[in-house]
């Protein structure tokens, strides 16, 4: 049976071929990294709402879309998420509304000062 000093020297060789050997480590180049970034993905959210409160937090995530509305108005935030809807992998939302010939306003999405 393998130490565990052989295992992890194991998941460090799969993980430096490319090879994902932590959940929630995609990416990371060595085992170690993969353990570092799968910590802090777990980490993330709930720094932010331990600072925050729950009820803050749940709060901020509510206030998001409306405060980007008000900034933008409604036109411009319509305008905005047409746009988004056609956006794919290969090409921007703008790109896609110029092929297939949808009218955007972009000038709705500049902010009001």
């Amino acid at each position: 049976m393998a130490s565990g000093q052989e295992k992890r020297s194991e998941l460090d060789a799969r993980a430096k071929q490319g090879e994902t050997v932590v959940p929630g480590g995609t990416g990371g180049k060595s085992l170690e990294a993969q353990e570092h970034l799968a910590e802090g993905r777990s980490r993330g959210g709930k720094t932010r709402k331990e600072q925050l409160g729950t009820e803050g937090y749940q709060d901020m995530g509510t206030r998001g879309g409306e405060t980007r509305r008000e900034q933008m108005g409604s036109k411009g935030y319509e305008q905005m998420g047409r746009m988004g809807g056609l956006t794919t992998k290969d090409k921007s939302g703008a790109e896609r509304a110029e092929e297939e010939g949808i009218d955007i306003d972009q000038s709705k999405f500049r902010t009001k000062s």
